[in-house]
């Protein structure tokens, strides 16, 4: 028998119950119109919020970096507060754990308040193994009592905040599924069942085509029906110009180098100072001024959405309490009300509008693609197109789209990407090649040390400490796959 690395103590339900998972995402039916209580004949507009909540696991729990505990980077933030920015840490605690205390006070007094949630895995089991559980009472209440969970929707994301253009497709897939497992975990299948849309880690769209089609085949395989995405990120597919409006839903078209062709309804967050606009509830105001727009024959209310993170900065810990509190008391029962995204959808679905009468958008800088490549299908004739377009343009790349334009999560960061790539391999072909059943507990703790590898955090931080914890977790994650399998 092969020596393990130990006996996977507590492990997050991350994996070995896909059909339960699948049952669950098949729910096709209106999950929130029937009790939303707006009257959407009278909107002129609408608007919606999402908070992004994300703190990385890191192998900070004691001196020796090679031995060291995985823990909460939340936690490390609580026992260093004296640290950069770290005394901020019961500030975040609160940020993860207020809407529950926000949503029943409006609700409470009359309003129809609004909110969407995009909580990572990495956060989420941090939060649990740390032992806050009053952060999920307050989350359980409004997720599941059927006063409150009109005003909620989750969006689904990756469990180990991974970027989508840089992650390896299968490993991509693995992280949803990890993340739906856990959601489940915490807050029930029904609750599971009412997550209908996607928020991608950094607003990262690939746009490479073969990657951009996975991306979006993972996402309906998975039972998603909707995903948020950044303005700039995506183009016209008739021209390959700027999106002409961003206030209605797309049709998001991904394209490989096959010909298959795969679609998903796009919402588009608009471009801007994220959290300043979230902490002051921009996207009401925005959207106060539009009125509605014709979409073949129908006149729909636009809707303005916005996504930042949702315990980062001054105004966002400080002033979104009050200016929340205010707006959404203000909005309800007026002609620009709150609503989140697959209530709207579900609204237009009632109205007779399908996803094939939305405009159609494509991944950034594809047109240029399918312009020289013509009809063409075939892999290395792509290839040798987009190697072409570079040596044109120094502009022209496909790394993807994120939330700004000069991050990349590519360049400079082969000292991390390349142990990534490899833990990448020996995971696909110890464990996904050889068959190993997700049921396993040795296949559980060997998916939790790659999805930690991939989280977004070891790269957006730069060199130093934080890829030294990435070297450090593939280093782990390869001992596993060698010793375990």
């Amino acid at each position: 028998m092969k020596k393990t690395t130990g006996d996977y103590g507590d492990l997050p339900d991350i994996c070995g119950d896909e059909q339960q998972l699948k049952k669950a995402m098949r729910n096709s039916g209106s999950i929130f119109k029937k009790e939303s209580g707006i009257d959407f004949t009278r909107a002129n507009s609408g608007f919606s919020i999402a908070l992004h909540m994300h703190q990385p696991l890191i192998p900070a729990g004691g001196q020796d970096l090679r031995t060291a505990a995985i823990i909460s980077n939340l936690q490390y933030m609580m026992e260093h507060q004296g640290e950069g920015d770290n005394h901020n840490a019961s500030v975040f605690h609160w940020c993860y754990k207020r809407m529950g205390e926000f949503i029943p006070q409006l609700v409470d007094s009359g309003a129809n308040p609004r909110v969407m949630f995009d909580y990572s895995g990495c956060i989420l089991y941090g939060l649990k193994k740390m032992g806050l559980n009053d952060v999920f009472d307050n989350l359980k209440r409004i997720t599941c009592e059927p006063a409150y969970r009109r005003c909620i929707e989750w969006l689904g994301c990756t469990w180990g905040h991974a970027v989508a253009p840089s992650t390896p497709i299968q490993d991509f897939r693995l992280h949803v599924r990890a993340w739906q497992h856990y959601f489940a975990s915490l807050f029930g299948y029904e609750a599971l069942s009412r997550v209908k849309g996607f928020s991608p880690t950094e607003m990262a769209l690939p746009n490479h085509p073969d990657v951009a089609y996975e991306f979006v085949k993972t996402l309906k395989d998975c039972g998603f029906s909707w995903v948020l995405v950044q303005e700039h990120t995506i183009e016209e597919v008739s021209d390959g110009g700027s999106i002409r409006q961003p206030h209605i839903p797309h049709r998001l078209v991904a394209r490989n180098s096959k010909g298959e062709e795969i679609s998903i309804v796009a919402i588009i967050k608009t471009q801007g100072s994220d959290t300043k606009l979230v902490a002051q509830m921009q996207p009401y105001y925005e959207a106060k001024g539009l009125s509605r727009k014709k979409l073949g024959t129908k006149d729909i209310p636009p809707l303005v959405t916005q996504i930042s993170d949702g315990e980062n900065g001054g105004v966002m810990m400080n002033e979104f309490p009050a200016k929340y509190l205010s707006v959404m008391a203000e909005a309800s029962g007026s002609a620009t009300p709150a609503m989140n995204v697959t209530e709207y959808l579900e609204y237009l679905a009632d109205m007779g509008i399908r996803e094939c009468d939305f405009p159609e958008a494509q991944p950034s800088m594809q047109k240029r693609i399918w312009d020289r490549l013509g009809h063409a299908k075939n892999h290395d004739k792509m290839e040798e197109v987009i190697t072409l377009l570079k040596q044109e343009d120094h502009r022209f790349h496909m790394e993807g789209g994120s939330w700004t334009n000069n991050m990349s999560w590519v360049k400079g960061y082969d000292n991390v990407l390349q142990p990534m790539e490899q833990v990448s391999a020996l995971f696909a072909q110890k464990i996904l090649d050889a068959g190993i059943s997700p049921s396993e507990s040795r296949y559980k703790n060997a998916l939790f040390y790659l999805l930690m590898t991939q989280t977004s955090c070891y790269r957006y931080w730069g060199q130093g400490l934080w890829t030294e914890y990435a070297r450090e977790l593939c280093r782990r994650a390869t001992e596993i796959l060698t010793h375990d399998f």
